[in-house]
């Protein structure tokens, strides 16, 4: 079964590895992992305003990274935004990234990784992992 990566955790895949709880990393060693081009929009924003100052590389070395360490990079899709409007709406919790990631995890029916505290929130639409 593949798995999604929230932004945060595909980051810390690249910069710092150890901060996964070392079950679930051992877990996922032999899983197909994937994560939405929509985080590499999000890193690259990020980037942009300073906010992730240990990861330089660039877009296309981030997701050639991510590739060459067995992590899949799937495309926005139509049925993506369509499933949008399926994720509940918080008014602490407007991020669009973290929608759209759940959005993607909803109509592509796979668990999403995440250690953000507020996808809790949605365990009643996605599955959660972690």
């Amino acid at each position: 079964m593949p798995f999604l990566l929230d932004t945060q955790v595909a980051i810390w895949t690249l910069t710092n590895p150890g901060k996964l709880p070392t079950p679930l990393y051992h877990s996922l060693q032999n899983e197909t992992l994937v994560v939405s081009e929509v985080s590499l929009f999000e890193i690259a924003i990020k980037q942009k305003v300073g906010k992730l100052p240990d990861l330089s590389a660039t877009i296309s070395e981030i997701a050639e990274r991510l590739t060459d360490d067995g992590i899949t990079l799937i495309p926005v899709t139509v049925q993506h935004i369509s499933a949008y409007d399926q994720i509940p709406f918080f008014d602490d919790h407007r991020d669009p990234f973290d929608r759209l990631i759940l959005a993607t995890a909803l109509a592509e029916q796979m668990p999403v990784i995440s250690a953000d505290e507020k996808f809790t929130r949605y365990r009643d639409v996605v599955r959660l992992i972690w």
